[in-house]
């Protein structure tokens, strides 16, 4: 919305290649140093040089190369798929329409002029003439029963019965995979089928030699454990995709204004209905199909419909607008025509299937440490089937029990079953699960705290974030703006009062807030005030307005608009020209009160006389405006000046290259606008000091309003500077090293100030947060490590750069994003402390054990069993840790810190080194020292103690492994009843 660009603040943004872990230059080297993000081919041939039996499970968490592909042709030209479905779209249509007759008439609804497959055809051929033929706008809108300038009646009856008649603004979506889909992929994992035919082999082996009462056991068990493995698998990741598709549904879920009822207010795209008005502003989206009302220097960008590579500007000539497509300038009102399944947008969005097949950085590099530990375990069971087989043969076979040909496929099945089941638990394919279930858990609970995540990385990013360029209006601020007050008439005033204001003047100024506006104001119903609608600014000038006596609908009606100048964040200005009902021309603007000021000649005075405006007078009203901006106003000035109708073009092909004039301007007030700080704005900057997160303010505001909201909110420090945009623009490398670590707050800033801050802190290693809204933001959300942009206030643009969305543009939400971030990253560690204690445990007692006495102390149903707790009950437990406070005690985690600390090294070995010495123990000394060497099946008895000695060594282990750094592993614990179920599970089946 243009007049969003009015509150000041523009924005910041996103680096796709390096998310912030890792360096590139580690990964030939160190399997636990993994580059963060590589290119596709990259990844590809990592993946043919690992040799992994389980690659389908191990990989069922990252990228598939063939959907990457259909991407990357789509990202070449992202117009080709979407013209080829609406070109095939228009085929059949004009098919179908050649085969009913296409002279049939179009049969309207009930109630009303026109049937729904006119407006679908108009909207497909886009002729001016069709238009014309309805009656042109106001025809067409009589047609369908609205009102252009009230809209709709806002009545939940007239919006069903318009849906009943035209649809709704929803498109049918491809059935989302069931259940038995994720089973089946399941079972594609090799280990486990290897298992399974093992399985199989035994079980009919031993029924063979030990006949069906005493052979079916050890096969059975080993398929019931597959089966319990396959039945989690797919329920967990079934589980992940309804999460990540009704986390999709929210992010398609745009608010948007409409006019209804003559009130502007927010719905959702989905209520959106056929004769609805919709303001478009610059950055937002065509929500819908229809045809524009009126515009000024609306320019759209069509290219993904139509091909067409400039933007098109719309007028009486071209006044179509497609769903979809982006307002890339300008600013308009449309009529709502087609929606849902009767746009070419829609028809197309449903064939084209939601794809979530995103790689994050941390899963990347946990499937580098997968691989490495995956070789070490699959040289282990190498190691572990030749020594059994030699065994085997050099001593075992010379029993003569061992010699018939079924105990020896027995004997070499069961040895096999062992060695591929070592591999399965060596493999720690939990650790991508971890991932996707920490994130999973971490985006849902973060929509709780008003953060919507639309790309995956950047919840591992945010917690490495070093510094976080917050914009001050409506993330800092309320946002709720009130005129406190006002210079007008040479003379400063509280706002609320008009006394003293020469009537000419008031008359001007009314004019000039009302007409300049993007906002509206409702007319009083009984008993109520008006109700003012629009941006914040709007709303609070439009209010200051009403204070002074507008009457808003009647100025509208007695003056005619003839130009219109959109507000962006580069000039901080906008303009109109209008006829007033006397037929007096003037060009008026509204802006920034220095900039404005700036372009004075002139002014008013306390007799509505126009005088000369001298130095004295303009270092006068420079102290006027810095007096304001010491008390947090911002300070808006209006200014105008008569023109001649003549040069005012009447064209609207003119009138769209043509230039408002704006020098030798008259001023008329300077009005100043409250916008409190947020409540907990200042602790929560506080808190993000303590935790090494530096938080800068940029914003559009001058040096003072910024300084001291700065101050207020405990951003500025003792040392810190303040600096505005056109300095800073001015600053060299050796100034940006001297005094970037010092920079707090950067106001009057323009967009190619905000990236050029964006890029310099990243160049001095930060990783870096950056909040914006407005379209011009979007290169510096895209160039950030993290883009935040403004849920409320956010243009699509803007969301569409950005990698979370603050719901509630509040600069709280952000920490807390933050907060989440670090909570990722430290429950993948945690899980990953867990998981690699089991492995070296697991690989050390079985190989030793091999090795000395030919027999391994886990078989091959007791390591699915554990491979079961390890990969999902495991990952279910700690991956869904909540943040803890002592997270933001912390320093932010380094680009290149390694996954994998000192202290989880610690952790891991004397960990691994307690339980091999208890299991080896065990497995050597067990009978002596549990006193049954002479019971008839002590050898049984033994190796079932120490498998549930390992089991429970793996429970008591997964809670060590909740606080890594802590002595209190035990802390808050009562808290989390997820993790306590688990465990209880856990324990529970052990036993039973």
């Amino acid at each position: 919305m243009s007049s969003i660009g009015m509150n000041g603040d523009t924005g910041h943004s996103r680096d796709d290649g390096n998310p912030g872990f890792g360096d590139a230059h580690h990964s030939s080297h160190d399997p636990f140093r993994i580059a963060p993000k590589g290119s596709a081919e990259r990844l590809k041939e990592w993946r043919k040089l690992t040799f992994a039996l389980n690659a389908a499970r191990r990989f069922r968490y990252t990228l598939d190369f063939k959907k990457l592909e259909e991407q990357e042709k789509l990202k070449r030209d992202p117009a080709s798929r979407l013209r080829a479905g609406t070109n095939v779209i228009r085929a059949v249509e004009r098919f179908k329409q050649a085969g009913r007759g296409a002279e049939q008439d179009d049969e309207a609804p009930a109630g009303f002029g026109v049937g729904p497959k006119t407006l679908v055809n108009l909207l497909q051929d886009r002729k001016v003439t069709d238009l014309e033929k309805l009656g042109g706008i106001r025809g067409l809108a009589g047609k369908i029963g609205t009102n252009l300038e009230e809209g709709i009646k806002d009545d939940p009856e007239e919006i069903q019965k318009r849906k009943d008649a035209y649809g709704s603004n929803t498109y049918p979506k491809k059935k989302p995979k069931g259940i038995l889909h994720f089973v089946w992929e399941a079972c594609q994992d090799t280990t486990l089928i290897i298992l399974m035919v093992a399985a199989v082999v035994s079980l009919a082996a031993e029924m063979y030699s030990e006949g069906p009462k005493e052979g079916w056991y050890d096969g059975t068990a080993i398929l019931v454990a597959v089966l319990l493995v396959i039945v989690t698998t797919a329920g967990s990741d079934y589980k992940q995709s309804l999460q990540f598709r009704n986390l999709n549904d929210e992010k398609e879920n745009i608010k948007l204004p409409v006019i209804r009822g003559g009130e502007r207010k927010q719905v959702s795209i989905w209520d959106l209905v056929v004769g609805d008005i919709i303001p478009l502003s610059i950055g937002g989206q065509v929500p819908a199909d229809g045809v524009m009302i009126e515009g000024h220097a609306l320019t759209i960008d069509e290219s993904t419909m139509t091909g067409e590579s400039e933007p098109v500007k719309k007028d009486s000539k071209r006044p179509f607008l497609l769903s979809g497509c982006k307002v890339q300038d300008g600013q308009g009102i449309m009529l709502v025509t087609g929606v849902g399944i009767n746009t070419e947008w829609g028809q197309v969005m449903a064939s084209v299937s939601e794809d979530n097949g995103e790689e994050t950085p941390l899963q990347v590099r946990l499937n580098g440490v997968a691989t490495f530990i995956g070789k070490v375990g699959l040289s282990i069971a190498v190691l572990v089937f030749i020594i059994l087989i030699i065994r085997f043969f050099a001593i075992d076979y010379k029993k003569p029990e061992n010699k018939s040909a079924s105990a020896i496929i027995v004997k070499i099945v069961s040895i096999f079953s062992i060695a591929v089941t070592i591999v399965v638990v060596a493999v720690p394919e939990g650790l991508p699960l971890a991932v996707t279930l920490t994130l999973a858990y971490s985006m849902r609970k973060m929509m709780a705290d008003k953060s919507l995540v639309r790309h995956l990385a950047a919840c591992e990013t945010m917690g490495s974030a070093t510094t976080i360029c917050s914009d001050k209006t409506g993330t800092l601020t309320t946002n709720k703006m009130t005129a406190v007050r006002a210079w007008i008439g040479d003379a400063e005033n509280d706002a609320a009062s008009s006394e003293g204001i020469p009537e000419s003047l008031r008359q001007t100024v009314i004019h000039s807030i009302c007409l300049n506006s993007t906002g509206t104001v409702a007319p009083a119903k009984e008993g109520a005030e008006p109700v003012v609608s629009g941006s914040p600014t709007e709303s609070a000038c439009l209010g200051w307005g009403l204070k002074l006596g507008m009457d808003f609908k009647q100025t509208k009606n007695d003056t005619t608009v003839l130009h219109v100048e959109t507000f962006n964040s580069t000039k901080k200005r906008a303009g109109v020209v209008f006829k007033n009902d006397k037929g007096v021309v003037e060009s008026h603007w509204k802006g920034a009160a220095e900039i404005i000021l700036g372009l004075c000649t002139k002014y008013v005075n306390q007799r509505g006389e126009v005088q000369p405006l001298s130095s004295e007078k303009v270092d006068e009203l420079k102290r006027v405006i810095e007096g304001m901006a010491a008390k947090s106003l911002r300070c808006i000035a209006f200014a105008y000046r008569p023109i001649e109708g003549s040069n005012v073009p009447t064209s609207e092909e003119e009138s769209s290259e043509w230039h408002q004039p704006d020098d030798d301007l008259i001023l008329m007030g300077i009005v100043g606008i409250k916008d409190p700080c947020r409540n907990g704005v200042r602790e929560a900057v506080e808190r993000c000091q303590k935790a090494g997160v530096q938080v800068r303010m940029v914003t559009g505001d001058n040096k003072f309003t910024a300084k001291a909201i700065a101050q207020e909110c405990g951003i500025l420090k003792e040392d810190g500077i303040v600096v505005e945009g056109p300095d800073f623009r001015t600053w060299d490398e050796d100034r940006l090293d001297r005094d970037l670590a010092r920079l707090c707050v950067m106001a009057r800033s323009s967009p190619t100030d905000k990236l050029k801050l964006v890029k310099a802190l990243k160049a001095r290693g930060n990783v870096v947060a950056v909040t914006g809204d407005g379209t011009n933001d979007a290169p510096a959300l895209h160039e950030a490590d993290i883009g935040l942009s403004m849920g409320i206030a956010g243009t699509e643009v803007a969301k569409e750069s950005s990698d979370i969305i603050i719901l509630d543009d509040n600069f709280t939400s952000v920490v807390k994003v933050v907060r989440w971030g670090r909570s990722v990253y430290s429950n993948i560690q945690k899980f990953i402390q867990f998981q690699l204690t089991v492995n070296v445990t697991a690989l050390t007692i079985n190989f030793v054990a091999a090795c000395s006495t030919g027999e391994v102390p886990l078989t091959a149903v007791q390591l699915l069993w554990v491979n079961l707790i390890m990969d999902t009950l495991g990952a279910l437990a700690l991956a869904t840790e909540p943040p803890t406070d002592d997270l933001m005690d912390r320093t932010p985690v380094g680009r290149s810190e390694p996954l994998i600390t000192n202290i989880m090294w610690r952790n891991i070995f004397a960990q691994a080194l307690f339980q091999i010495v208890v299991l080896l123990t065990l497995n050597f000394a067990g009978n002596k020292i549990l006193g049954i060497e002479n019971e008839p099946d002590h050898d049984r008895l033994r190796t079932t103690i120490i498998f549930n000695a390992f089991v429970f060594c793996q429970v008591f282990n997964e809670i060590n492994a909740r606080r890594p750094t802590t002595l209190n592993i035990f802390q808050n614990i009562h808290k989390n009843y997820l993790f306590i179920s688990i465990i209880v599970i856990e324990v529970i089946l052990q036993v039973s």
